[in-house]
C-alpha cells in the first residue's frame, strides 16, 4: 500500500496525469471505439473506403464508408450521433467525439498551432 501511495505522489509531483498520450488515446479510439474500428470503413486517415460491391436489381452497387476527414466538426458530431445506413451506433461521449475529430485533423491542428505561435 505504501508503494502505491509513493507512486501516486510521484506522478502528481512530476505532473504525469496519464500513462497514454493524447495521440495514443485518439488512435486507439479511432481503431476500436466500441468493437468496430472507424478505420475499417473510413480508412486510416478518414479518407473513405470501399467496403463491398454488390448487385441490386441488376445494377452494380458499391457500399463504402464516407470521407470524414474533410467535414467540419458540427457535421462530424451530428453524423457520429445519428443512425446512418450501415453506420453502427457507438454512443460516444462528447470528449470521445472531440478526440476522434482531433485524430483526423491532428496534423493540420499542429501546423496551425505552430504557425500561430510564430506570429506571437
Amino acid at each position: 500500500m505504501r508503494i502505491l501511495w509513493i507512486l501516486l505522489v510521484a506522478l502528481e509531483l512530476f505532473g504525469a496525469t496519464s500513462f497514454i498520450t493524447k495521440e495514443e488515446y485518439a488512435a486507439s479510439l479511432y481503431h476500436n471505439p466500441r468493437g468496430i474500428g472507424c478505420h475499417l470503413c473510413h480508412g486510416e486517415s478518414g479518407e473513405g473506403k470501399k467496403i463491398a460491391t454488390y448487385h441490386h436489381k441488376g445494377e452494380k452497387k458499391v457500399f463504402a464508408g464516407s470521407v470524414i476527414n474533410k467535414i467540419p466538426f458540427n457535421q462530424f458530431y451530428h453524423h457520429v450521433n445519428s443512425q446512418i445506413d450501415g453506420m453502427p451506433r457507438y454512443y460516444l461521449t462528447d470528449t470521445e467525439i472531440q478526440t476522434l475529430f482531433y485524430y483526423l485533423h491532428r496534423e493540420e491542428l499542429k501546423r496551425v498551432a505552430t504557425e500561430y505561435s510564430k506570429t506571437k
